[in-house]
């Protein structure tokens, strides 16, 4: 397979870097259907029909609990998600 280049990286008004919903799929191992299945069900926000680098770690993330603990799609966003919220709660 040939490396996918992320030369074309496009940066949003804020200032985010966006890549394509086909560079996301290659660099999380999964496809274009998964993402846009991740999007369809809110674990995940495209920007105009683009991602975030940040939801590369996200889908990395939900894809490492789903494998190691068994967690359907849903239920990985949610502990992700109290993760989160108790590390700010805590200062972390």
């Amino acid at each position: 397979m040939k490396p996918m280049s992320l030369s074309r990286v496009v940066v949003s008004r804020e200032g985010d870097r966006l890549i394509t919903f086909q560079q996301a799929a290659y660099l999380t191992q999964t496809s274009v259907t998964v993402l846009e299945r991740f999007a369809d069900l809110g674990l995940i926000e495209p920007v105009e029909s683009m991602l975030q680098l940040s939801d590369l770690t996200r889908v990395m993330q939900i894809m490492r609990l789903r494998r190691d603990l068994g967690l359907n799609l849903v239920g990985a966003a949610i502990a992700l998600d109290m993760a989160v919220e108790i590390a700010r709660l805590t200062g972390l």
